[in-house]
């Protein structure tokens, strides 16, 4: 059986704040707003993952009116995240990522994210796929005000 689940998340920008992606520190004088570390990357990917295993989403687990989860890396909630879909019977087959931010440029890091994100779900770095765009200075996205997330993963029933 193969079951697939999609994930989004959206954070503000803001100038003073630090931007983590996929676990990686990005250069830059803003960075994402959030009550964890506000790395949108694995927060969709969390929330695909468990959609995939029909487990909820990362809200459920990880509520941000929680303190415990003030600051907290990202990481914890996809290495976790994982564990449960493992423990549900199944194994992760793939994800796939886009990032969608209109600066800075990505490129140098994707190698990084990719192998942080394989590294937390304990999958090979062949399964996650990670691509990053801009979107021509439309929308909270354009003008540099927030940024977004879009995610698919695959999951295998165990049999």
């Amino acid at each position: 059986m193969i079951r697939t689940g999609t994930g989004t998340d959206v954070h503000q920008l803001a100038e003073g704040e630090t931007l983590i992606i996929g676990g990686v520190k990005i250069p830059s004088t803003f960075g994402s707003v959030g009550h964890s570390d506000g790395d949108a990357l694995i927060h969709a990917v969390v929330d695909a993952l468990l959609g995939a295993a029909a487990l909820g989403d990362i809200g459920q687990f990880f509520p941000s009116d929680d303190d415990a989860w003030k600051d907290m890396p990202s990481s914890h909630f996809l290495s976790d995240a994982a564990n449960r879909v493992r423990e549900a019977g199944f194994e992760i087959n793939n994800v796939d990522a886009t990032i969608i931010l209109q600066k800075p440029k990505l490129a140098d890091h994707i190698q990084q994210i990719r192998y942080n994100l394989a590294y937390s779900m304990q999958v090979d770095e062949s399964q996650v796929s990670v691509k990053a765009t801009t979107i021509d200075h439309l929308s909270f996205v354009g003008d540099g005000s927030g940024w977004a997330v879009q995610a698919v993963a695959t999951l295998c029933k165990n049999e």
